[in-house]
């Protein structure tokens, strides 16, 4: 399985490389209403990962044939405040998780930089998260990771 999972995780830098998706400059004129095809990617994904997920839901298993368990998140504010957080990082670094790594993989030392940042706010969040939890009505945190 893991296999499955480093081919497909690479055919999709290799999407997002191509594409342009992943590119500093191709992002910022997303962010700035610059251009428009980002937004186009974007939702091309989004309605490809809909008919997935209806195909999935319809037959009730994955493609490996487990059942198939999708778990509704409660909306709080953290939900907003995380959300606000992600896009103001991502206009400021150019990228998200995903074109960090592809950034990496084209050799962008720069990229590295927003790796550690990345990194660095989500060790802050999680030492943090039980201060928060109380303040922003945070779920309780989920600990291991499940069945493996």
């Amino acid at each position: 399985m893991t296999a499955l999972y480093l081919v497909l995780g690479t055919l999709f830098g290799f999407v997002l490389s191509r594409s342009g998706a992943a590119d500093y400059n191709f992002i910022q004129r997303m962010f700035l209403f610059e251009s428009f095809q980002l937004y186009g990617i974007i939702g091309t994904a989004v309605v490809i990962t809909a008919a997935g997920l209806w195909v999935l839901k319809r037959y009730g298993k994955t493609v490996t044939g487990r059942a198939l368990e999708i778990e509704l998140k409660s909306f709080h504010r953290g939900n907003v405040i995380g959300g606000v957080l992600f896009g103001v990082g991502w206009s400021m670094a150019g990228m998200c998780p995903g074109p960090i790594m592809v950034n990496i993989g084209e050799g962008k030392v720069y990229a590295l930089a927003a790796l550690a940042g990345a990194l660095t706010g989500a060790g802050v969040f999680s030492a943090l998260y039980r201060k928060l939890q109380g303040a922003l009505r945070l779920p309780p945190l989920a600990v291991g990771t499940g069945e493996g």
